[in-house]
């Protein structure tokens, strides 16, 4: 009994050890690289026990290589756009309205929700909530945007967070966010490769804690890093510009590459991208209900 008692109190002495141990701080995972101001500020999060877009908690939607998509960003949606014979929609989160998300839910749709993640646009209803000392140098050939200092996550988190967040509450099984290559462009900001990574991984992180399924915009050189964060890619030109084979990353996962060419005619593209397994087409560059689809 004695030993019994013995083992007991020393087992006691090392639950608390372990206690201690495992309640210290660890690294934050949206950390910028050493030297440069850490993201401290908290997550919003989704709605405690809310239901992803998919209707079951804790499931989010997971598009395949090859599914058909309408990209649409030229305003709202009218009846005769929400008609098309296509499986996926993605549209803009602002312009578009909880009812027309519904209405492609009824046609069997699943819809995308694109948002501006890497600058900030003086035409959006939440523009005065972004800091000024977030703004860049202007978005060339982009009237009325501006680089965002991607750095600063403490400042971009919560911003993006409510994004997110309106897209969840509108119904959307999806989040586009756009110009997450900053790094390679002339921002005004000493951006690095490091921080675009930690800036598009907390995006990836948001939106999965919505139950939205995420999909990485263009940047391409960092899909190695980054396939395993995001659950499909959204590309433009990759045929121009001889950048196809860069996307199989998504598709040996068996995830979904949404692509459109502006300037090439479909029969220039179109046999390389069934041969990769993309998700291709032709656009206007104004993104208007026009399509023409490989």
């Amino acid at each position: 009994m004695k030993d019994r008692r013995l083992r007991a109190g020393l087992l006691g002495v090392l639950l608390l050890v372990l206690a201690s141990c495992s309640s210290a701080p660890g690294d934050d995972e949206d950390a910028e690289p050493e030297g440069k101001p850490t993201a401290t500020a908290p997550d919003a999060s989704p709605t405690a026990g809310a239901p992803t877009p998919s209707g079951r908690p804790g499931e989010r939607w997971q598009p395949r290589p090859g599914t058909a998509w309408q990209w649409q960003l030229g305003g709202k949606l009218g009846e005769a756009d929400t008609s098309l014979d296509v499986p996926v929609y993605d549209i803009d989160g602002f312009e578009n309205t909880a009812a027309t998300v519904a209405a492609l839910h009824a046609r069997g749709r699943k819809v995308i929700c694109y948002i501006n993640a890497g600058a900030w646009e003086d035409f959006r209803p939440d523009k005065d909530a972004f800091p000024k000392g977030l703004l860049g140098r202007k978005n060339k050939g982009w009237d009325g945007e501006k680089w965002l200092d991607i750095r600063r996550l403490d400042a971009l988190r919560p911003l993006m967070a409510a994004r997110m967040d309106m897209c969840r509450q509108k119904g959307f099984d999806a989040v586009e966010p756009d110009l997450t290559e900053g790094f390679r462009n002339g921002t005004g900001f000493p951006l690095t490769a490091a921080h675009q990574l930690a800036f598009n991984r907390m995006l990836a992180r948001l939106a999965h804690e919505r139950g939205l399924a995420v999909g990485l915009k263009n940047d391409l050189e960092q899909i190695p890093a980054l396939v395993g964060d995001f659950d499909f890619a959204v590309n433009e030109q990759c045929a121009q510009y001889k950048e196809c084979e860069k996307l199989t990353p998504f598709i040996k996962q068996n995830k979904a590459v949404f692509h459109v060419e502006y300037d090439l005619p479909t029969e220039k593209f179109c046999g390389e991208a069934k041969r990769l397994g993309l998700s291709s087409m032709r656009k206007k560059l104004e993104l208007d209900a026009s399509r023409e689809p490989c």
